[in-house]
């Protein structure tokens, strides 16, 4: 999934900087998690995983990569389905999800108010999805549903098929990069017909956890080798740069407003949007965490001052920054910005000693 400040592309630079520095440890907090691809590397190094998100897509996948350590059976459910292919060497995960590609669709919630059909009503009709696109993810979000409510599924079973679901959404969505707006212009990849696509499972030895929380209320119950921070780096908000996504991992029919079609976030705001209250909870973090060293990740166009980030975390141990030149994610292309190619990703490293 396309998503701001994902270190997909920096993380083997991250971890190769620890290594230089002779930083190693067994456990590690992904604080916030997003979409679970750093705490999904450190899975993969053999580390014992905590990760916690406020949004609850962000649940859904760390839950279908990182507490899940196994290949779904889905010894329940494929007995009350046929199998609509017979592929040489296809997986449980891959016979589902075909019968699901399969399914009649349904005007469902996203359709009635995320697509030009469904939306016709209003002075500026929602084209996030085509109509056609719209009702194949309400009928293999309502299948999905009705599977788990009929005890048909696993608690990993049923999160690694929402993962697999909002991961395939990115993929034929009419938007530049997150969902705070839709383009006017249909995108080619959105006038494709849907297809939900398995996901890549990633397994360890180890027993994980995954919280759907605002990691501070954890701070003081996690103690860990290594806690990693990748907080959002400027005013804008997450929950509604996502509201679809989120949206469809609920489906829970919520109120919604404006061009849009935002849902509610109130309860899910990151005081990192902020430069003041950002500044006081690194402080409060680096004050409480209980851990032997502390990663920040940052970039030099973020409301926090270099400077400020320094006086804080110094106060607390040796510390030491290390700068990644690193492209641009273009959805953050604005004003002066769009010369820009380039920024510098920082890597805030905090030994407690």
């Amino acid at each position: 999934m396309r998503f701001i400040g994902n270190k997909e592309n920096l993380i083997d630079r991250i971890y190769n900087a620890l290594l230089q520095r002779n930083i190693h440890g067994k456990t590690f907090f992904d604080f916030f998690s997003g979409t679970a691809s750093v705490a999904s590397f450190f899975k993969k190094k053999g580390y014992k995983v905590f990760s916690s998100d406020l949004l609850y897509f962000s649940y859904c996948m760390q839950r279908a990569y990182i507490t899940n350590n196994a290949e779904p059976k889905f010894k329940k459910l494929l007995p009350s389905i046929k199998i609509l292919k017979n592929k040489l060497f296809a997986s449980n995960l891959d016979n589902v999800l075909d019968f699901l590609n399969e399914i009649k669709p349904v005007k469902g919630f996203i359709y009635k108010n995320y697509s030009i059909g469904g939306t016709a009503n209003l002075p500026q009709p929602r084209m996030y999805l085509s109509d056609d696109n719209a009702k194949k993810i309400d009928a293999i979000r309502i299948q999905i549903e009705n599977w788990k409510i009929a005890n048909l599924l696993t608690k990993d079973e049923y999160f690694i098929l929402i993962t697999c679901l909002i991961e395939s959404v990115s993929f034929f969505s009419n938007v530049s990069g997150v969902y705070a707006a839709f383009q006017k212009k249909w995108d080619p990849r959105a006038l494709k017909p849907f297809f939900i696509k398995p996901i890549s499972l990633v397994f360890n030895k180890e027993q994980n956890y995954v919280f759907n929380k605002n990691s501070i209320e954890l701070i003081q119950d996690i103690d860990v080798d290594i806690i990693y921070l990748d907080p959002p780096y400027n005013e804008r908000q997450y929950a509604p740069n996502y509201h679809l996504i989120e949206t469809i991992a609920k489906y829970d029919n919520p109120i919604i407003r404006g061009i849009t079609g935002i849902r509610d976030y109130s309860n899910q705001k990151s005081s990192f949007c902020n430069k003041v209250s950002a500044l006081l909870e690194l402080d409060n973090i680096a004050k409480n965490a209980k851990c032997k060293y502390l990663l920040l990740s940052y970039n030099t166009e973020g409301i926090m001052p270099q400077k400020n980030i320094e006086a804080i975390l110094s106060k607390y141990g040796k510390l030491e920054v290390i700068e990644f030149d690193y492209l641009r994610f273009k959805s953050n292309n604005n004003g002066e910005s769009k010369t820009k190619k380039h920024i510098f990703e920082q890597l805030y490293i905090l030994n407690f000693l």
